[in-house]
């Protein structure tokens, strides 16, 4: 599987990968194999932004086209190298086009040279026939992926195919390069990375590892709030990574993509689990961050070109600013919070209700000055400041995220006028 990493050069964020998608130093890691089963797929491990190098994997023959010799003075000729490994490949049933590959070369060498093991080519070339031909049959049937089941239970222990959702671990190469080896541990302890989700894929053709970096950044990413669904409490140095499986796992089976937390920093480590969803959180927190998400998933949306390009598009998404805070509101007021709780969150509820009747009107506005106007005021109206009482009362993290590395990119090629998704000195409620 692969990693790329955070968004950055894309090897992965990018939580690859996760190594970082990018940057992919090799490190194959086998895992043990039960007696007479193929040699499993070696797995890209790859982080957001960058992403790692798919270099040449997979299972091959261990048998070179010369690799047995006859005895000293024995007749009639020696015995052709490549009928022999064609017969053991026929025998053993693994890699059935190169054993029929290397009958038919052998074939054509015996004719030409004083050789022997004519029989052993033609056998090694049935076998490998009939091998190719079965595996072909299993991938329509499905036993390639009761295979894939078998082989994960086999290799269960200590490789990353086994992860589940709140798995913490270490991996021998970190989040960078390509492994399979993958070692659990404690959350409590330091470790490369948290698995936040697995993503299934359906079945096909292999889509290519292109297509599977952009899905695995549309959907690890689209994943993360609801395994830390407090963005306040997700510190700054985590970032996104991802492991993709490579074409050989593919063909064995493998449709899962799994999501990874991980350090921004290649070379540190987390310590404790990033875990903040119903199995950590009591009710009313619960509650009180999935409000949150309706108007964070709206930020996320913010127009990437600047109001004077494309007035339109922002008074468009201004109207979907005003819809997500009635909503937000709505859920505020709906739900029973506990006496301590009751007066921050209701205060809350009220301003999001004023900053829903300016952004409408921003929505509408009679030119850029006007939206300008409305949507200034919206800003000022949803300043996360404002949650810091209700997320207190709730006993939920205080201190606003900072995005340093992201803010000064912004500024820089930007200007600092944005506004929303990811940014904090525009006012915006989690982000």
């Amino acid at each position: 599987m692969s990693i790329p990493p955070p968004p950055g050069p894309r090897q992965p964020e990018g939580f690859q990968g996760p190594h970082p998608q990018g940057q992919h130093p090799q490190g194959p890691f086998a895992a043990p194999q039960p007696q007479g089963a193929p040699p499993p797929p070696q797995f890209p491990y790859g982080p957001q932004g960058p992403h790692g190098p798919h270099g040449p994997h997979g299972p091959y023959s261990p048998y070179g086209p010369y690799g047995f010799q006859p005895p000293a003075g024995s007749a009639g000729g020696a015995v052709n190298g490549v009928a022999i490994a064609a017969l053991v490949c026929g025998l053993l049933c693994f890699l059935p086009a190169v054993g029929l590959v290397l009958g038919l070369i052998a074939l054509w060498q015996i004719r030409r040279r004083p050789e022997r093991g004519r029989g052993m080519a033609i056998a090694g070339s049935v076998l490998s026939s009939v091998g190719l031909a079965l595996w072909v049959l299993s991938l329509s049937t499905g036993a390639v992926a009761d295979f894939w089941e078998g082989f994960k239970e086999g290799a269960r222990g200590n490789t990353i195919l086994v992860l589940e959702k709140g798995d913490c671990f270490d991996s021998p190469d970190g989040l960078v390069g390509w492994a399979i080896e993958a070692d659990q541990v404690p959350c409590s302890q330091e470790h490369d990375g948290e698995v936040f989700a697995l993503v299934t894929l359906p079945e096909g053709a292999f889509p290519g590892d292109d297509s599977l970096v952009d899905t695995a950044d549309d959907r690890c990413y689209a994943l993360r709030d609801t395994y830390a669904m407090d963005a306040w409490a997700l510190p700054s140095d985590v970032d996104v990574y991802y492991l993709t499986p490579s074409r050989e796992g593919w063909d064995y089976g493998d449709r899962t993509i799994t999501c990874v937390f991980g350090n921004r920093d290649a070379d540190a480590t987390l310590t404790g689990s990033l875990r903040r969803d119903e199995t950590t959180l009591d009710a009313d927190q619960v509650a009180y961050l999935k409000a949150t998400h309706v108007l964070n998933a709206v930020l996320d949306q913010i127009p990437l070109a600047e109001a004077e390009e494309d007035l339109p598009g922002h008074q468009k998404w201004a109207g979907r600013m005003s819809e997500a805070l009635a909503e937000q509101s709505g859920m505020l007021r709906d739900h029973p919070w506990p006496a301590g709780a009751e007066e921050p969150v209701t205060k809350l509820a009220g301003e999001l209700e004023r900053a829903e009747a300016v952004w409408a009107k921003a929505a509408e506005a009679d030119g850029l000055d006007a939206f300008y106007e409305h949507s200034a005021q919206g800003w000022e109206l949803i300043d996360s400041r404002k949650t810091v009482a209700a997320r207190k009362a709730l006993d939920l993290a205080t201190t606003q995220p900072t995005f340093e590395e992201y803010d000064e990119e912004y500024d820089e090629d930007e200007g600092g006028t944005g506004g929303g998704g990811g940014r904090t000195d525009e006012g915006s409620i989690e982000v």
